[in-house]
């Protein structure tokens, strides 16, 4: 294990500034937080919440698209330059600007998510046995808050017990669950996200799984599949692939990825919450606006080294 493969903030099986906490419930979170940056007092500054709709693009009638995210995992994929990238930075970028969601990324590209791992509490590149043990950690977590939840009398954490969202974000899901050549290392992984995904939604752990090889299994194993809900299909080689983003019979029912232009990219078909498929565009965030969303996002965090000349230089006043 690396620095490069592994980024950690806190010192808490829990990251973010409130680690240790139990969900009770209390006064609900303003939407503007107090940070202290090194040399000043505390700063008021604004800050979306994970609890709000995710701007994700329009729709073909012009009309924006927003995802309810808290209580959801999502599923997306399809063939490379389709425009999932897109989609998960759009996510990441809400869940970056608010103040009350922790991220846990796993790249095993290391360029997709890479722009925004300093914001991180946790950063992982193609390190298998690294993502082993931070799907251990987050398991772990989702146990303590399961205890929690059940001391208080409670059903699923909400907004007002004040306890961070963690939002796991998992780009290139192929090569973490279809690379690996050792079985036992394999299934291990798979339990454990399995796990995740099934009950973390309740506690506030929430996943996106991302892949650019929606084909096979074993890329996206079935008990995994059949528990997301929020699915996001982007043009598709074959309509099987299309099928094993939305699930079965979609495309009988004519929503078929790989009907999607090649020249199109951003295009999706959406399935969030009831009824049928929704075709989207997605909004598109270029690596400036990127890398200006991450500034910001380090400034309203409170993230060590951030400093207002740093800021200033990438445009922040």
């Amino acid at each position: 294990m690396t620095t490069s493969d592994l980024h950690v903030r806190g010192r808490s099986v829990v990251p973010g500034p409130r680690a240790g906490t139990t969900p009770t419930p209390t006064t609900q979170r303003s939407a503007t937080t107090t940070r202290t940056k090194k040399g000043g007092g505390g700063v008021p500054v604004a800050g979306l919440s994970v609890f709000d709709p995710i701007y994700l693009g329009i729709d073909e009638n012009g009309d924006p698209v927003y995802l309810d995210f808290v209580y959801y995992n999502l599923l997306t994929g399809g063939e490379p330059g389709a425009g999932k990238s897109g989609l998960v930075q759009n996510i990441i970028a809400h869940c970056a600007l608010s103040t009350d969601v922790r991220l846990v990324l796993m790249d095993a590209k290391r360029v997709e998510l890479g722009m925004w791992a300093h914001i991180a509490d946790v950063y992982v590149g193609p390190d298998l046995d690294t993502a082993i043990a931070v799907l251990e950690w987050l398991t772990e977590e989702m146990h303590r808050r399961t205890d929690a939840l059940v001391a208080h009398r409670l059903r699923k954490m909400v907004k007002a017990n004040e306890l961070d969202v963690i939002c796991l974000v998992v780009d290139e899901l192929a090569y973490f669950t279809a690379s690996i050549a050792d079985v036992k290392t394999r299934e291990t992984l798979l339990k454990l996200l399995r796990d995740l995904v099934a009950f973390g939604r309740a506690v506030g752990i929430c996943s996106v799984l991302a892949t650019q090889r929606p084909s096979g299994v074993d890329v996206i194993p079935t008990t995994i599949r059949d528990i997301i809900s929020h699915r996001c299909a982007f043009r598709c080689m074959t309509a099987a692939s299309s099928d094993m983003i939305l699930g079965s019979d979609w495309v009988e029912k004519g929503y078929n990825a790989q009907d999607i232009p090649e020249d199109h990219p951003g295009i999706a078909w959406l399935l969030a919450g009831k009824g049928a498929p929704r075709r989207i565009r997605c909004a598109y965030l270029s690596d400036e606006e990127i890398d200006y969303l991450a500034e910001y996002a380090a400034h309203i965090r409170g993230v060590p080294g951030w400093t207002a000349q740093a800021g200033e230089a990438g445009g922040l006043r």
